[in-house]
C-alpha cells in the first residue's frame, strides 16, 4: 500500500527494504510474497507506472527546440550531462536524473556518478542487457589471486537466475557457451541484415571462439504471460518509461507484485541514513529515516533489513551506521567497507561503413543490437594475453538518416531528394571490460561537505590500472580486426578515456566472502556479524566479470530474500 500521511505508517515491521530499484524491487516482492509485512523506503519522489511517465508518447516536434537543451539549463546537472554529450539530460529524460547541486559528491579522482532518485530508481533508465555470470567468473579471484574468493559458485545461483529470467522476461538466444551460461530466454530480437552479415563473417574468419548473437535484454517477447505487461513495441523510447511494460522495471513488475500481496507499505521521500545496531541482541533493530520534504526524523523497527540503495548508497548507509561495537561502520570489522570499488571500463571499440545493402532496411526501432561474449583468456587452450580476465562487446548496425545533411554540400532539389532516401549503413561496437577489485579504489564519508539534510557526502577515489589499460588496447584492436575482416569500409578504432562510474555499473564496496576478516557479507548476502542485515545490490559483488551485472543483483536478491524469509519463519516457530 502506498501511504501519504506520516501518521498512517506503523513503526514496526517484519522487514524493511531500503531502495526500490533493480534489487529493492525484488527484495520487496519476495519478502511480501513470503508473507512478511514490509516497509519499502525510497529517498525520492513517487513514480507511478504509466501515470508518471510524462514524455512517453512525445515526438521531437512536441519539445521546445526539438528536444535540444541550452547550456544554461544544465547548471544543476553538470555531472549527469557529462555522459554521451548530455543525451541523458535532454528534455525527454532529464527529469529522471538528479540535481547535482542538491546531491553533491567529491571527486578525489575523476568519477562519474549517474543517479536517479525516485521510486523505481535506475530500473526505469537501465540498459536492460541481462547476462549470467559463469563459474569462470566466480572462480577468477581464487585462481589469479586478486581480491577474495567468492563464497558461492554458479550452481548456487543458477536456480535464481532461472526464477528471475522467467519473471522479468529476457529475450535472447542460448549458445551453449561455458563463459556465458544459457538461460530461460524468450524469442530473440532478430538481427538486421548487416548484423547477420557480421555474424557470418566472424564465424567464418575467426577460430578462437568468437560468436555474435542478439543481445540478451529484459524485453518481453514471445507468448509468456507477465501480469500487467505487453510485448515490446519496438519504439526505442525505453528510458522515458514504457507504458506497455515492454521492458522490465520495478514500477511495472516487482513493486506491483509486492503490492498485490497487501503486505507492502511503500514510503517515498524517505532518506534512510542509519541502520541501528542493538548492543544487547547483536542484531540491527531498525532504520533511521529523514523525510526528504519536511526533514523530520523517524525510526522504523524491523526484524530483517535489506539494504538495496545502490552500491554507493548502501555503502554510505553502512558507513554512517556507527556504534560502540562498530565505530567504523556496521559490520566493518575487516576494514573493507567502501573499498574494492569497481565499474566496467568502456568507451573503446570501432565503427565502419558498409556497402552492398542499400536496397535493405528494417522495421521499427529495435531497442537492442548484438552481443559478442568474452573470447579472451578463457582456458589454457586459448591465447593468453598480457592482461588477465576479459571483455565483451555490444553494438549495432543502422542506416543514417537526415542528420547527414549537416555536412551535405548540395542544395535545392538535389538536397531534398537525397534527404528522402535512407543514408548509408553504419556499424559500431563498444567493448565492456572487467575491472579488478583493487583495495585502494574506494569511497569514504566526507563530514566537511554535507548535503541539505545534514548528511555526509561521499569522496570518490578510484581509477583504472595497468591491467585495464592493456586490455583496452586489445579491445580496440580486436574490434577493428573484426570489422576489417568483414570487408567493411572506413574502419575506425576509438580508445576514449575510461572514467570510473561512466558505465553505471558501480559495485564491490561491501563485498561477499568467506571470512569476516576480509569481507563484509557471507554467502547469503548477510552482514557477517549482523546477520539480520542483507546487502544485495552492486555493493555485494566480489568481482565484476565483464557482463552487465543487474541480472546477478536480481538473482542474488531473490535468493537472499527467500533465505531471510525462511530464517524469519523458523525463528517465529522456535
Amino acid at each position: 500500500m502506498i501511504e501519504n500521511a506520516i501518521t498512517e505508517y506503523p513503526t514496526s515491521y517484519d522487514a524493511i527494504v531500503i531502495g526500490t530499484g533493480i534489487s529493492g524491487g525484488w527484495a520487496a516482492k519476495e519478502l511480501c510474497e513470503n508473507g512478511l509485512k514490509t516497509l519499502v523506503l525510497d529517498r525520492g519522489r513517487m513514480v507511478k507506472h504509466i501515470e508518471d511517465y510524462p514524455t512517453m508518447h512525445m515526438d521531437p516536434w512536441d519539445f521546445k527546440h526539438r528536444g535540444q537543451i541550452a547550456e544554461k539549463d544544465l547548471e544543476n546537472q553538470k555531472v549527469q550531462s557529462r555522459l554521451w554529450r548530455g543525451a541523458l539530460t535532454k528534455p525527454a529524460t532529464k527529469h529522471w536524473f538528479v540535481d547535482d547541486l542538491k546531491h553533491p559528491y567529491n571527486e578525489v579522482k575523476e568519477y562519474l556518478w549517474l543517479r536517479g532518485y525516485h521510486v523505481g530508481g535506475r530500473s526505469l533508465m537501465w540498459g536492460r542487457h541481462s547476462y549470467r555470470l559463469s563459474d569462470m567468473d566466480f572462480e577468477a579471484n581464487k585462481k589469479d589471486g586478486h581480491g577474495v574468493d567468492w563464497p558461492i559458485r554458479y550452481k548456487d545461483i543458477a536456480p535464481w537466475y532461472d526464477k528471475v529470467e522467467e519473471f522479468i522476461g529476457v529475450s535472447g538466444q542460448n549458445l551453449g557457451l561455458s563463459q556465458l551460461p544459457d538461460g530461460k530466454l524468450s524469442d530473440p530480437m532478430e538481427l538486421n541484415c548487416v548484423e547477420k552479415d557480421l555474424q557470418e563473417k566472424i564465424e567464418n574468419k575467426f577460430d578462437d571462439g568468437r560468436v555474435l548473437t542478439p543481445g540478451r535484454v529484459a524485453h518481453k517477447t514471445g507468448n509468456a504471460t507477465h501480469e500487467g505487461r505487453s510485448n515490446c513495441q519496438y519504439r526505442n523510447r525505453c528510458i522515458r518509461g514504457c507504458p506497455f511494460g515492454g521492458y522490465f522495471s520495478s514500477n511495472s513488475s516487482t513493486l506491483p507484485a509486492a503490492e498485490r500481496t497487501g503486505n507492502m507499505h511503500l514510503r517515498p521521500n524517505s532518506i534512510a541514513y542509519e541502520i541501528v545496531y542493538d548492543e544487547v541482541s547483536g542484531l540491527a533493530s531498525g532504520v533511521k529515516v529523514i523525510d526528504a520534504e519536511t526533514k523530520e526524523k523517524f525510526f522504523f523497527k524491523a526484524d530483517i533489513i535489506f539494504n538495496c540503495a545502490s552500491a554507493l548508497g548502501s555503502t554510505s548507509i553502512l558507513l554512517q551506521s556507527k556504534s560502540k561495537r562498530f565505530p567504523n561502520g556496521l559490520g566493518n570489522d575487516s576494514g573493507e567497507l567502501g573499498h574494492n570499488l569497481m565499474d566496467h571500463h568502456y568507451a573503446v571499440g570501432a565503427s565502419a561503413e558498409i556497402e552492398g545493402f542499400d536496397d535493405k532496411y528494417y522495421k521499427g526501432r529495435k531497442p537492442n543490437g548484438f552481443y559478442i561474449p568474452r573470447f579472451r583468456n578463457l582456458d589454457n587452450k586459448t591465447e593468453q594475453k598480457e592482461f588477465i580476465r576479459g571483455y565483451g562487446y555490444q553494438g549495432g548496425a543502422s542506416r543514417t538518416g537526415w542528420q547527414r545533411a549537416v555536412s551535405e554540400l548540395s542544395f535545392g532539389k538535389e538536397l531534398k531528394e537525397d534527404l528522402l532516401k535512407p543514408g548509408p549503413w553504419r556499424i559500431g561496437m563498444s567493448g565492456f571490460g572487467e575491472c579488478l577489485p583493487y583495495h585502494e579504489n574506494k569511497v569514504s564519508l566526507n563530514y566537511d561537505v554535507l548535503d541539505e539534510w545534514g548528511l555526509p557526502t561521499l569522496d570518490m577515489d578510484a581509477e583504472i590500472k595497468e591491467n585495464e589499460i592493456k586490455m583496452r588496447e586489445d579491445m580496440r584492436d580486436q574490434a577493428v580486426a573484426m570489422l576489417e575482416a568483414a570487408g567493411y569500409k572506413n574502419v575506425k578504432g576509438h580508445l576514449g578515456k575510461a572514467v570510473p562510474g561512466a558505465c553505471i555499473h558501480e559495485m564491490g564496496t561491501a563485498r561477499m566472502g568467506h571470512d569476516p576478516k576480509t569481507s563484509i557479507l557471507n554467502k547469503h548476502n548477510q552482514v557477517h556479524t549482523v546477520p539480520n542485515v542483507y546487502v544485495t545490490d552492486g555493493a555485494c559483488m566480489t568481482s565484476s566479470a565483464c557482463q552487465n551485472p543487474s541480472l546477478t543483483y536480481m538473482a542474488l536478491t531473490a535468493r537472499a530474500a527467500n533465505h531471510a524469509a525462511a530464517e524469519f519463519k523458523k525463528n517465529k516457530t522456535s
